[in-house]
């Protein structure tokens, strides 16, 4: 796996496929490159993939504050296009709020836009906070034990709202303590995610985005994740929706045949 410089940050990568169309993978928090291997084997003859750990994930270096998160991942993605020839980019919940902040600043890099439960609870909130209040209680519950300086009872929460229906006693005492200790990282993503800092809902933003987009979520998936994608289908005017049967929040894990059959249907419209 190569390692240089990319957007500025030092950034570990690795490619799969050999398709003819070039695309840009971005993970969700707390994963590296290696959640989409199942899915590359299956989407390896129409793409041809980069995959990147984010700062502090994985093999790239620790995150350090630089900058407002999403934006300084935005600026990572965009240093993967290769001779500004548009990409098929594909993020996973952090990452999905990445790609959708690169297509709104470099549009002319993105060919499509595949989002899988983009966690942008800005726009949940803002367009059906009733099904918001549950997702509150657990961010609340998150923001409190971080302020009491207990990273792991932070995690635990995490992992029992974002982990897919996994156990949070399944994971081994290592993991459980590499989880622990990347709760910064969490909270370094907030003002993207709730505040809105890269301005994507201003008015106008979305809805001049001209670029096909795939919103997939887990049937299974956190109440918030509907609200959040029913409101950026709303506002992209080239957007479809997809739900993925049986599926938490982990599905580019838990169901990778089914995810990339409908990212494929998808790519062939496009």
């Amino acid at each position: 796996m190569p390692c240089s410089d990319k957007g500025g940050f030092p950034t570990y990568w690795t490619t799969y496929g050999q398709g003819p169309r070039p695309a840009v993978l971005i993970h969700c928090s707390l994963a590296d490159v290696n959640i989409w291997r199942g899915m590359a084997q299956l989407l390896s003859g129409a793409l041809t993939m980069t995959a990147f750990d984010l700062p502090g994930h994985g093999r790239s270096a620790d995150w350090d504050g630089r900058a407002e998160m999403s934006a300084a991942c935005a600026a990572i993605a965009a240093d993967f296009v290769q001779n500004g020839a548009p990409i098929d980019l594909i993020g996973h919940s952090f990452g999905g709020v990445v790609a959708l902040r690169l297509a709104v600043e470099r549009p002319n890099l993105v060919r499509s836009l595949v989002m899988i439960e983009p966690v942008f609870f800005a726009a949940g909130l803002r367009d059906r906070p009733e099904a918001c209040a549950a997702h509150l209680v657990e961010y609340g519950a998150f923001e409190a034990a971080m302020e009491a300086g207990d990273p792991m009872e932070a995690a635990r929460g995490f992992i029992g709202a974002w982990g897919g229906g996994r156990p949070w006693d399944s994971f081994s005492a290592e993991a459980q303590a590499r989880i622990a200790r990347q709760m910064p990282l969490i909270a370094a993503a907030s003002p993207a995610l709730y505040d809105d800092a890269g301005g994507l809902l201003e008015p106008g933003v979305l809805e001049a985005v001209d670029i096909p987009a795939l919103l997939l979520e887990g049937s299974e998936a956190p109440q918030i994740i509907p609200a959040i994608t029913e409101a950026l289908a709303a506002r992209l005017p080239r957007a479809q929706r997809g739900v993925i049967g049986g599926a938490g929040h982990m599905s580019v894990a838990t169901h990778p045949d089914q995810v990339s059959a409908e990212i494929l249907r998808f790519l062939r419209q496009v």
